[in-house]
């Protein structure tokens, strides 16, 4: 089950069905099952509070995750600072839409297991993100 949250009052995912349905196709296509995956959405501060608290780090970010998953059951939580999103959307030139999903798949990729601490594993993952936004463009 894919749950959207809102700790951010001025934002609502607009056809949320497409965007659990996009997560659902790169769950089958990875060969994964849906356990319980929850997208929190919030502003700057929240998701500072949290970097600090849990990953003892004092810098703003775009997306935290928490995984989960058990097996081919894929589940987690993912915090998204729709502040981040916007901002990063507006330095790299593209579209909100886009740069939203961007986070959102970036967040399963690591539920997957996929990393992105070496340049390599970086490199791979950002070529896994870039298939998959290209694959949910409508």
């Amino acid at each position: 089950m894919i749950k959207l949250f809102y700790n951010y009052s001025d934002f609502q995912v607009k056809e949320k069905s497409f965007f659990i349905k996009e997560i659902c196709t790169l769950l089958n296509n990875e060969g994964m099952y849906i356990g319980n995956i929850n997208y929190i959405f919030c502003n700057d501060n929240y998701l500072l509070d949290m970097n600090e608290k849990y990953l003892k780090k004092s810098f703003y970010t775009d997306v935290i995750s928490f995984n989960y998953s058990v097996n081919k059951w894929i589940s987690g939580d993912t915090f998204i600072s729709i502040d981040r999103v916007l901002d990063n959307s507006k330095i790299w030139n593209q579209p909100f839409i886009i740069e939203l999903k961007r986070v959102m798949i970036h967040s399963i990729l690591h539920f997957l297991g996929y990393n992105d601490q070496k340049k390599l594993d970086k490199k791979i993952m950002k070529k896994k993100e870039e298939f998959y936004l290209n694959l949910f463009q409508y």
